[in-house]
């Protein structure tokens, strides 16, 4: 193997019916999440890649989803900004993602065949060069049939850093995430906040629209306006722009309104109205110009030993059905949705009511409530989490009377099958740390000299693994059907020089 041989072997694999639960949770299409998970993996064999990781720096849309905000659009596409000019060239590329796609291979299962990247070089309207890059994937749900799906590569050199960058653990909630995470180089918060503005300004697409009024109602991570009209400047004079402004975007709604549904709702388990977003730029281009943010509201009151609840993974002694839910209630309060929540009462009757989701709690009984304003009865509600039957997002949105206490903070974990140890719904339940694999160890340059290739291939599904030592141990695979191979010893079966 070009970039050395494979230093961590797992003991469990993401298997179709992992990405299906995960997809009926969240709302989404099965294929959307596969594609989140392909995302987390090929980021994960970038940034261990040696001649990649200290270079490459992470950007765009799938960077707020995969390192600031778990609960975001869903996105489909890796940008990165290069440190070195010289990696935008197709015989580099080849080599490393050839060596990338083998190690990720033999990490998870997950196949880049080489057939189907490509790299194409060419000449941005800047005058410099650029890479677009394609690869296609065979996951756990690949066709038997029909073309594979496609993650795309946007590679340029000639962007202007003006924060340095930082590394971050990314968001990766499969179960076949390492110990220590998978860590990428990525644009400081500021700075991705400041190119989001600059391309809503440049091209005014529904993702851009969404994405800046998303950063700006985050309150809790807004950085200073002050800053962030800085970072925007440098990055519009640099690009020959002027900095956006809501009299230069106003022609742009008809197109704006043309394109949402097109462009976003496959990306999100519910779509919100354009108004939403479009009637909060007046707010955010006067705060980002020195006026004063709208003035946060404050948290519901807390009762006498309760205690907010943010983590990422609630593994909740409740139904079920009641962590989907969770989800569900955690993506409309980020989008200022109100939510139809069903609901059973302690004396057994059940109904359904309109509510804007504030806060999930414990309280000094050990309940999990969450806290919320019914619209229907014009007041404060809590509702015990237990209780829920079913949440449904609807497209009435609201103006926060309290803080939103629901953005999930720290890890998230969804548990593979080969772990399970219950039913359907629980495969979102955080793997406890001391079950996950040692985080594994980058891969190796490669050596200056030759030496044989050993290639061993499995004696139950043929496949054939690559080793720089004589090593016939497999590690866990996937057979042609899709299912985990139990092939642990391999058959020498060619030695390359």
């Amino acid at each position: 193997m070009g970039a050395g041989e494979l230093v961590w072997k797992r003991s469990s694999v993401i298997d179709k019916r992992d990405l299906i639960e995960a997809a009926t949770a969240l709302g989404l299409t099965p294929h959307v999440v596969e594609k989140d998970y392909a995302l987390g993996w090929v980021l994960a064999g970038i940034f261990s890649h040696p001649e990649l990781t200290d270079s490459w720096v992470f950007k765009g849309g799938t960077c707020l989803k995969k390192c600031f905000f778990e609960t975001y659009r869903f996105s489909e596409d890796l940008d990165f900004t290069l440190k070195d000019a010289g990696h935008l060239d197709e015989a580099f590329l080849k080599r490393v993602f050839g060596e990338i796609a083998e190690w990720i291979y033999e990490e998870c299962g997950l196949e880049l065949p080489a057939e189907l990247r490509d790299f194409d070089i060419y000449t941005n309207p800047r005058g410099h060069t650029s890479c677009q890059g394609k690869l296609s994937y065979r996951g756990p749900l690949a066709p038997r049939s029909g073309g594979l799906p496609r993650i795309k590569l946007d590679l340029t050199a000639d962007e202007k850093l003006v924060l340095a960058p930082v590394r971050l653990r990314i968001f990766h909630p499969y179960g076949d995430e390492p110990g220590g995470g998978i860590e990428v180089l990525t644009y400081a918060y500021e700075e991705a906040f400041g190119e989001k503005v600059r391309a809503l300004g440049e091209r005014t697409r529904p993702r851009d629209l969404y994405d800046v009024i998303n950063l700006y109602r985050n309150e809790e991570a807004r950085p200073s306006a002050s800053v962030l009209l800085d970072v925007l400047r440098q990055k519009c004079a640099f690009k020959g722009i002027e900095v956006p402004a809501m009299a230069a975007l106003e022609p742009h709604r008809p197109d704006l309104e043309g394109s949402w549904e097109a462009m976003l709702r496959h990306q999100l388990p519910a779509l919100p109205p354009l108004a939403s977003f479009w009637n909060e730029l007046p707010n955010f281009f006067a705060w980002l110009l020195g006026g004063a943010a709208p003035a946060r509201p404050a948290a519901y009151a807390m009762a006498a030993g309760e205690s907010v609840l943010r983590e990422r993974t609630l593994a909740l002694p409740i139904a079920r059905t009641g962590l989907p839910h969770i989800e569900v209630i955690r993506f409309a309060a980020a989008n200022r949705l109100c939510v139809d929540l069903s609901y059973v009462t302690l004396d057994g009757r059940s109904g359904t009511r309109r509510i804007e989701p504030y806060s999930l709690r414990r309280t000094a009984a050990g309940d999990i409530i969450l806290h919320a304003f019914n619209t229907d009865k014009n007041q404060h509600r809590s509702y015990r989490v237990d209780r829920i039957t079913d949440a449904a997002i609807t497209n009435q949105t609201f103006i926060p009377r309290y803080e939103i206490e629901l953005s999930p903070q720290g890890p998230v974990s969804i548990r593979p099958a080969a772990s399970r140890s219950g039913g359907a719904a629980l495969s979102r339940l955080a793997t406890p740390r001391t079950q996950r694999a040692a985080a594994p160890r980058r891969m190796r340059a490669p050596r200056s000299t030759g030496g044989p290739t050993y290639i061993f291939q499995c004696p139950v599904c043929d496949k054939k693994f690559r080793r720089k030592k004589y090593d016939s141990t497999l590690n866990p695979h996937k057979g042609k059907d899709g299912f985990p191979c139990y092939g642990r010893i391999g058959t020498l079966i060619d030695t390359q020089y």
